[in-house]
């Protein structure tokens, strides 16, 4: 067998180890060793070795701990209900009010951390009860509640774009950049759809009742205030500052992470349980996703070093399409991978994979990284993984499974719609990096 087919046979049986629900580090380590040393002998020592320790020694994923512990420690201080709270006083009289109250709060809190099934998670403890007793809708309630949640994969400071980063060689400081507009894009979309629809059957997402409405003025203010300023604080000590150029996003991950401290102590929310909670959690899954990355890393070496990449992307380019089919033909593998599939395996295997084929194309990678992190949100929406799902489903037992699938299937309609703007318009994704690069 040739090396180049025997990294494709490599890959096939990663992927079948991986379904099966073997380990993922544990299965790229081992598939890399045993199909490394059949085909460059004990070279592939060398590379494991020299490929655990760059990735050790890169400084970006240096900031995954920092905005882990940002966003654990946010759903520890119990401010993201105050952020809800704010919200759904301000808009109490408008229909379909809690859905935007949902929306704007998992908007806001996306920019403030990058976790996805803590947003999930808080969203359904703090709006499902109030939306079951305004009447509103359960499939549209669990749709915006499941889809607000999963903009926390895309809107910076997202942990997936500074995984990404090293993995497609771009900074993670552009990736970041490109991923504002589209991520605003898809929150505007949910929005405008839930509001629309509730204008036009009230049934759907009725008024708050006046009781559950504020008093004064000045309690919406009051509300708001303490609600929005301090996740504002946390998002200029953090999203700002990168954007800017100021800092890298390691310092200003360690800034964002000292801010948050500091103000659920002036909250008073912060207890040594919950400290050490937060520690705990950030220290597990920084340290899951460090190691996936050095495996993937060490298992892409050897797959390239066996000339896999490029007689795949060779043999792709022979069929003569288009660039821009050839593009949707990408795209549709990495829509139909995030069905079964976290956006782990894909960020770390797939991608990379696909990468000559996207520079022999010359397809801006900037622009395509964006697009594949708009199609892996439908990891955390789709069957038969839907990790979303079975999030809100633990939070709110007694709404049916079946009712919380129907509910997201229409956001994931609204998630191609967000992916082909983006495909028609490469400048939603390129106009920000390119002027703040200037």
């Amino acid at each position: 067998m040739s090396p180049e087919w025997l990294g494709v046979t490599s890959l096939v049986v990663l992927f079948a180890a991986i379904f099966i629900g073997f380990p993922i580090a544990f299965t790229l380590i081992a598939v890399a060793l045993v199909f490394g040393y059949i085909g460059l002998d004990k070279q592939v020592l060398y590379l494991m070795t020299l490929q655990v320790f760059s990735v050790m020694k890169d400084t970006t994923l240096a900031s995954v701990p920092f905005f882990l512990f940002m966003g654990y420690l946010l759903e520890q201080s119990g401010l993201m209900e105050r952020l809800f709270r704010g919200v759904q006083l301000a808009l109490g009289a408008l229909r379909g009010s809690l859905y935007l109250a949902v929306l704007l709060t998992a908007t806001i809190f996306a920019a403030a951390t990058g976790i996805v099934g803590s947003s999930v998670t808080l969203l359904g403890v703090m709006a499902a009860p109030a939306m079951k007793r305004s009447g509103y809708d359960v499939r549209l309630s669990a749709g915006a509640i499941t889809a607000g949640g999963t903009l926390g994969i895309l809107i910076p400071p997202s942990v997936m774009l500074i995984v990404m980063g090293p993995v497609v060689g771009v900074p993670a400081t552009d990736l970041f950049a490109a991923a504002v507009f589209p991520g605003l894009l898809l929150a505007g979309l949910y929005i405008a759809y839930t509001l629309v629809r509730s204008f036009l059957d009230p049934a759907l997402g009725p008024a708050l009742p006046p009781e559950e409405r504020a008093s004064s003025w000045g309690e919406v203010a009051r509300e708001l205030a303490l609600g929005i300023l301090p996740v504002v604080v946390v998002i200029l000590a953090t999203l700002g500052v990168i954007l800017a150029g100021i800092a890298t996003p390691t310092d200003a991950g360690a800034v964002g992470a000292f801010a948050v401290f500091v103000l659920t102590v002036l909250y008073r929310r912060l207890t040594w349980a919950k400290f050490r909670m937060a520690m705990k959690a950030t220290l597990i899954t920084s340290s899951m996703i460090l190691v996936l990355v050095a495996a993937s890393n060490f298992f892409g070496a050897v797959f390239s070093r066996l000339g896999s990449a490029n007689m795949i992307a060779e043999s792709l380019l022979g069929l003569n399409l288009p660039p821009t089919l050839m593009l949707l033909a990408m795209l549709a593998i990495i829509f139909v991978l995030g069905w079964p599939l976290e956006w782990v395996p894909i960020v770390l295997i797939v991608v990379p994979i696909l990468m000559p084929l996207v520079q022999k194309l010359g397809i801006d990678v900037v622009w395509f990284c964006t697009l594949v992190a708009v199609c892996l949100q439908t990891a955390w929406l789709s069957p038969p993984v839907a990790l979303s799902a079975y999030f809100l489903k633990g939070v709110v037992p007694d709404w049916d499974l079946k009712d919380i699938y129907l509910g997201m299937a229409q956001f994931m309609a609204l998630q191609i719609v967000g992916l082909l703007l983006v495909l028609a318009f490469p400048q939603l994704a390129l106009w920000l990096p390119a002027v703040l690069r200037d």
